[in-house]
């Protein structure tokens, strides 16, 4: 049977869930689930909350938690990624030292100081366990869900891994659209490309009716005319308010995968000052806070409760279904961060891009997608110049890429001169030293 390791098993509920979608798969319900976590301590607590799973359902899948990571690894079939190099302490320096310097970022994992100095730290993990499972596993499939995903990806690739980044922003984003026009989901199809978090709905259908359309309209209605009567479109809307996705949409043409709030830390037009952010997003929503309110616990007994209370489903998450096809040769469409290798044209081939895919028991296959739309794909290129920046560094060690990857971010870029960015990156390498080896 399968060995399963999940690397980052120390983690807020998450491994848990991935956990459970694992055994809501009869043809995984006798694996070995492999928990690692540098952290041997938060490990265990998730491992006590996998086998009450195991046991309530009677399963035969084995739970292990060894302390070394080269033992997780060895033999490994699926690899799975959930980790946050430096945990709190860390993201609080990525979020903190910024917002010094006027750079408020809701989250603060994708691009930015925050996005990069994250991927600095996890592209120097990512490092170790390449080189383990180049020796261990090497025929395993590496399944990142860590943030920034495309850095983590992109560089995953260069260190000679098999690997799929996955994140649920384009299963919200179909589902949040679907609620909008008041379609039912399961009649919707549609098509996505782009980068992490910035990837565009290029079609949208029902049928043969065409959504696009009425996305356009209605979207536009309650986030951005609704805004011009004074009122917030939450105010008027409980859907809630989506207003710079809508503004990027009308930018575009095409409305994107993540959320207002994690999108205006990208660019440089919604975050240049208090008044500006209050008048796009009057509710504030900072990640950092709740990540710090999470229970030392993980809340693992409540949430083994429910899986136990309600059975074995697996959640949105693409992670188990992969493993599932790749074991069975069960055909799914996921949707996946791979290398682009020609997938869309208009973006660069080396970089890494999100895309559909097909898996079954051959793994994971990218679908070429062809063109983006032109100003879609020139937003990702935007990014697509940060991330390349960022890997090269992460991989070289080099500080020099480190100033030039902040300094393109574009909010960044729009706050900052040279010399003041340039302190805030030293700030950061100050304060991070003890996740950044590879920086001396």
């Amino acid at each position: 049977m399968a060995k399963i390791t999940i690397v980052g098993a120390g983690g807020y509920v998450f491994p848990l869930t991935l956990v459970r979608d694992i055994l809501a798969f009869e043809a995984l319900q006798e694996s070995t689930i492999c928990l690692y976590d540098p952290d041997p301590e938060r490990a265990a607590i998730t491992a006590g909350g996998a086998r009450r799973l195991v046991d309530a359902h009677g399963l035969g899948a084995k739970v292990e938690v060894p302390t070394a990571r080269r033992e997780a690894l060895d033999g490994a079939d699926f690899v799975i990624c959930t980790f946050q190099v430096g945990g709190i302490e860390a993201y609080g320096y990525d979020v903190g030292i910024p917002r010094e310097y006027g750079i408020d970022q809701p989250v603060g994992d994708t691009l930015g100081p925050g996005g990069v100095f994250r991927g600095l730290r996890s592209v120097g993990a990512l490092r170790e366990i390449a080189a383990d499972m180049r020796e261990l596993c090497p025929d395993a499939l590496l399944i990142q869900y860590a943030n920034p995903m495309s850095i983590n990806c992109w560089a995953s690739s260069e260190l000679g891994v098999q690997t799929v980044g996955l994140c649920h922003s384009v299963q919200h984003t179909s589902k949040m659209l679907a609620r909008e026009l008041d379609v039912p989901y399961e009649e919707v199809t549609f098509d996505s490309a782009g980068v992490n978090h910035t990837a565009w709905f290029t079609t949208f259908r029902r049928g043969a009716e065409d959504l696009l359309p009425r996305v356009r309209e209605v979207m536009t209605a309650r986030h951005l005319e609704s805004a011009a009567t004074g009122l917030a479109s939450d105010e008027l809307y409980a859907g809630g308010n989506e207003r710079v996705r809508t503004e990027l949409m009308r930018l575009t043409g095409y409305f994107h995968t993540e959320s207002s709030h994690h999108a205006s830390e990208y660019w440089p037009w919604f975050r240049k000052d208090v008044d500006l952010v209050g008048s796009y997003l009057p509710k504030r929503w900072d990640y950092y806070e709740i990540c710090s309110a999470h229970s030392p616990d993980h809340n693992v007994d409540d949430y083994v409760e429910g899986s136990v209370r309600d059975g074995l489903h697996p959640s949105e998450e693409y992670g188990a279904y992969i493993i599932d096809s790749a074991v069975t040769g069960t055909r799914r469409v996921i949707y996946g961060n791979v290398v682009n290798r020609g997938l869309v044209d208009n973006l660069p081939a080396d970089c890494c891009v999100e895309v559909a895919c097909v898996v079954d028991a051959l793994g994971v296959r990218p679908v070429r997608y062809g063109s983006l739309p032109p100003a879609c794909a020139a937003l990702n290129t935007v990014q697509i110049n940060v991330q390349r920046l960022a890997v090269r560094a992460a991989l070289e060690g080099d500080r020099d890429l480190v100033y030039a990857a902040v300094a393109l971010d574009p909010l960044s870029g729009a706050l900052l001169t040279l010399p003041r960015l340039r302190e805030m990156v030293d700030r950061l390498f100050a304060a991070e030293r003890p996740w950044l080896a590879a920086f001396g």
